[in-house]
């Protein structure tokens, strides 16, 4: 009997244009479309394996077996993949993050990346990076921008579809199109109380600047990315630290925080950094932790400053990059 091994090595990224929100039905497709940075310095390392002595799927997350919704996510993208391949077999997948988990540091967005790149590798498929990318979107929409390194950029999905549309995301400009670290402050250790799904869901039923959001973050997002082919630091800076005070405020109007006392200082930080004339930008995604967008010259002098910020409890200097990989191994055994 032959077992299909695979391990793939993804990153995270950060929406610089914020994602938040869903297209209504099924597909997992985004409402709005995003662009992000993918980060060297943090990784997510799964190795999956079919093999046709298991009588179930079996996930191990951080040296902890994983059931429920989070197995039937991962059960749910490996039968595609399955179905393709014409493989009946069963999966083990073992995944571990360098960096904390479920907390708003993207980690599904690299979790569900390396899923998906194991899966393909293991079943033999020669899929392209659009076609893994799109597999890895259905899982995690996020996920389908850490198929790629650099700065990418994922559409809004289709409206009214049955959900068999393809989409993928694109890569837009090498990881040194701008000339940035990327210093991201962690102000909680744990998971965060509110998913980033369930905290979606309640701005779209509930947010009364759910609606001006899907439009501001269109316009947003298509500034965005002609600043970054410019390579107008300064205007994407700007545009990001926008966009994720527009994504938070349309949470906050119907009760959904992910701020901490922490979360508000860095941002103090960050505007008092910048009012002494240091290129310096803050965003935060759906959890309390701040990532800085610094020049690359200045890291010296801000990350010392970011450190001492009250209920920083670990800071993580990264860089644009973050190319995944993957390796394939068939064993008989």
């Amino acid at each position: 009997m032959t077992t299909l091994t695979a391990t793939a090595v993804a990153h995270p990224n950060i929406a610089l244009a914020k994602y938040w929100g869903k297209r209504v039905g099924p597909g997992n497709y985004p409402a709005v479309p995003s662009l992000s940075v993918t980060l060297d310095g943090m990784a997510s390392r799964t190795t999956l394996r079919f093999d046709e002595r298991l009588r179930e799927d079996r996930f191990v997350l951080g040296n902890e077996l994983v059931q429920g919704r989070p197995l039937d996510r991962i059960t749910s993208l490996v039968d595609e993949v399955r179905a393709a391949a014409e493989i009946t077999a069963r999966v083990s997948v073992v995944s571990a993050n360098d960096f904390p988990t479920a907390s708003g540091l993207a980690s599904s967005a690299s979790g569900f990346a390396a899923l998906a790149l194991a899966a393909v590798s293991a079943a033999g498929l020669a899929w392209s990076s659009e076609q893994i990318s799109n597999l890895a979107r259905r899982g995690s929409a996020s996920a389908g921008r850490s198929i790629f390194g650099g700065y990418v950029r994922l559409p809004a999905g289709p409206i009214g579809t049955d959900g068999s549309i393809p989409l993928a995301a694109q890569p837009v400009a090498p990881a040194d199109a701008l000339p940035i670290k990327v210093v991201v402050c962690v102000t909680h250790a744990g998971p965060k109380s509110v998913s980033s799904t369930d905290g979606m869901l309640r701005t779209m039923e509930k947010s009364p600047y759910y609606e001006r959001w899907l439009s501001y973050a269109c316009e947003n997002e298509a500034e965005l990315y002609q600043a970054l082919l410019q390579g107008n630091l300064r205007s994407v800076g700007a545009l990001a630290e926008a966009s994720a005070l527009a994504m938070h405020a349309s949470a906050l109007a119907c009760g959904v925080s992910y701020f901490n006392g922490a979360t508000l200082e860095l941002w103090k930080e960050v505007r008092l950094l910048r009012e002494a004339g240091l290129a310096v930008w803050g965003t935060v995604d759906a959890g309390p932790h701040m990532k800085v967008l610094v020049r690359t010259d200045q890291e010296t002098i801000v990350v010392p400053r970011l450190r001492a910020v009250a209920g920083v409890v670990r800071v993580i200097v990264t860089t644009p990059g973050g190319q995944p990989t993957v390796k394939r191994v068939e064993e008989s055994t």
